[in-house]
């Protein structure tokens, strides 16, 4: 495999810079479960695919087992035929996929799950935009819980996001401080919102996109 610019995986990790966070984005089939990840992983780690071995934190993040626990951290996220998987050193980033579709209940699962500012917010955006205003703060709040390590039973109404679509922040994480948090909007295309996040210094984020096979 290689990128639409061809490269391969292979020589991108070898360019994993300790300021850096590397995004793939890949086509994806849901009946192949984890295996691009573990391919993708394997690239990094260059070893074969079946010497890679995960295991789960107790809240169900994916990680790296021995020996290949300290190399990097990882996660992944998919929608319908596409996937998202982020890797860094020091860090462990967070990051959620989400294809645009409609949303006719997004206020009132906005009034119900978010914070009131971002219901506020949410309301206030006009019609026509508001099915892509809510996928921005969703994919933003699930990148950084799945950063944090946690899943929804966290609870969306304990973090809340400011900013702007295209620049979110981190206003309000319950426990933690919000502002120790990076946010990244992922640069797709009109069908697909990605939200990247870290708890750490502003890093450089690389994107590449595999190319479909042929």
């Amino acid at each position: 495999m290689m990128t639409t610019d061809g490269q391969t995986p292979g020589k991108v990790a070898e360019r994993l810079g300790d300021d850096e966070i590397h995004v793939w984005r890949l086509a994806y089939d849901h009946h192949r479960g984890r295996a691009p990840l573990i391919w993708m992983l394997a690239a990094y780690l260059g070893v074969p695919a079946e010497a890679v071995q995960l295991e789960e934190s107790d809240h169900g993040r994916p990680m790296l087992a021995d020996p290949h626990r300290d190399a990097f951290a990882f996660n992944w996220s998919h929608s319908h035929d596409q996937a998202l998987i982020a890797i860094a050193r020091g860090v462990a980033p967070g990051v959620d996929l989400e294809r645009l579709r409609p949303h006719p209940k997004a206020v009132p699962i906005a009034r119900r799950y978010f914070s009131p500012d971002e219901a506020a917010w949410l309301e206030g955006v006009p019609a026509t935009q508001r099915d892509r205003a809510f996928l921005d703060l969703w994919t933003a709040k699930e990148a950084v819980l799945k950063a944090l390590g946690r899943g929804l039973a966290f609870g969306l109404h304990r973090l809340s996001i400011a900013g702007s679509s295209e620049l979110p922040i981190l206003g309000r994480l319950e426990g933690h401080e919000a502002g120790q948090w990076q946010l990244h909007r992922l640069a797709l295309d009109e069908e697909h919102v990605g939200t990247l996040a870290w708890h750490g210094e502003p890093r450089h984020v690389r994107l590449w996109t595999l190319a479909d096979p042929a």
